[in-house]
């Protein structure tokens, strides 16, 4: 199984009437404390993770990210939030732009078995986030640590990434030691890999 990489889309808008003799729908508790740009860059600044934000128009595709985002410093990346076949273990995977990536020896690195995609509704409830907007900086919203962290050890040794501040018209810089501040203040251990790329991509 071999996946060759997009930033996740938007989930179309629609629009919905509602009767005011009907109740409303609460929503969810992941959404409800799902961490704004605003709270994400408050975050930040409160453990002394220095990430310079650049705006840019919204991208939602790899092709698009090359066009639209201005050069910036930092290895370009790309993420997946997949899940194993029971839906016991979750992970957000971190690798570059351009890997396409080999999911079957994926879930045998990790030892895990298949993995797929996650649903929308589960990368709600585990990084209050929606498709479209999917990005390592996610880990803040998830504080049970109930997500694994995997990340291309092209990545981890790269003096700087780049990462969408939890939507997709900007993209931050983080230095490698900023990015080791972050996962030890969300209590993540990154897991680092050399995440096995598709066959037809080697």
């Amino acid at each position: 199984m071999a996946f060759d990489g997009y930033l996740t889309g938007t989930v179309p808008t629609v629009a919905v009437r509602h009767w005011t003799a009907l109740p409303t729908t609460p929503p969810t508790a992941a959404l409800a404390h799902r961490m704004s740009r605003t709270d994400l860059t408050a975050f930040l600044a409160a453990h002394g993770i220095d990430a310079p934000c650049h705006a840019h128009p919204p991208v939602m595709t790899v092709a698009e990210s090359e066009r639209l985002v201005p050069p910036l410093p930092g290895a370009k990346t790309k993420n997946l939030f997949l899940r194993d076949r029971k839906g016991a273990r979750h992970f957000l995977v971190t690798v570059p732009h351009a890997l396409a990536v080999d999911l079957d020896g994926l879930g045998t690195a990790l030892g895990a078995g298949r993995l797929s995609f996650a649903s929308a509704e589960r990368l709600l409830r585990h990084l209050g986030i929606t498709p479209g907007s999917v990005s390592l900086l996610a880990l803040v919203n998830d504080a049970p640590r109930a997500v694994e962290f995997v990340i291309d050890r092209r990545l981890w040794e790269a003096p700087a990434v780049q990462a969408h501040p939890l939507r997709t018209d900007a993209t931050m810089v983080i230095a490698h030691a900023d990015l080791a501040r972050f996962l030890a203040a969300t209590g993540h251990v990154p897991r680092v890999i050399d995440v096995p790329a598709a066959r037809e991509a080697r």
